[in-house]
């Protein structure tokens, strides 16, 4: 069962560079990982590298946590806890509009092309939100 994300927290989360994904190792040990994300059609589109650690968590365990902070006190914050989904033949990220144009300058920054990006970073995640908490 999806859940709904406030309006308020839609916008907010359209312009936030990151948010900390959780996954859970084979061993228990809770992995958090700053990743970059879209906001669309009721679930969080991420990408990742094939062999990160974060795919095989997903793989054997979809159950993950996005956290979210817009203030440097933790005043404002959103936990979504949700279902991931590797998403086999998914448009690549410099295929995805949105992807590109949000974080255009950020590719840049890591020195890559959105298309050299989308070749490193090839796995699309889906996270379904199941439980949102936020203040």
């Amino acid at each position: 069962m999806a859940v709904e994300i406030s309006t308020e927290f839609a916008e907010r989360l359209r312009s936030a560079e990151y948010m900390w994904f959780t996954t859970v190792r084979a061993d228990g040990m809770p992995q958090p990982t700053p990743v970059w994300f879209i906001w669309q059609e009721g679930a969080f589109l991420i990408f990742s590298m094939p062999n990160a650690q974060k795919v095989r968590n997903i793989r054997a365990n979809p159950k993950v946590a996005l956290g979210y902070s817009a203030s440097p006190d933790a005043g404002d914050y959103l936990v979504i806890m949700g279902e991931a989904s590797i998403i086999d033949g998914a448009p690549l990220a410099n295929q995805v509009p949105a992807y590109v144009e949000k974080y255009a300058e950020g590719i840049k920054n890591i020195s890559m092309t959105p298309e050299s990006m989308a070749q490193s970073f090839s796995v699309a995640i889906r996270v379904t939100p199941t439980h949102v908490r936020g203040e």
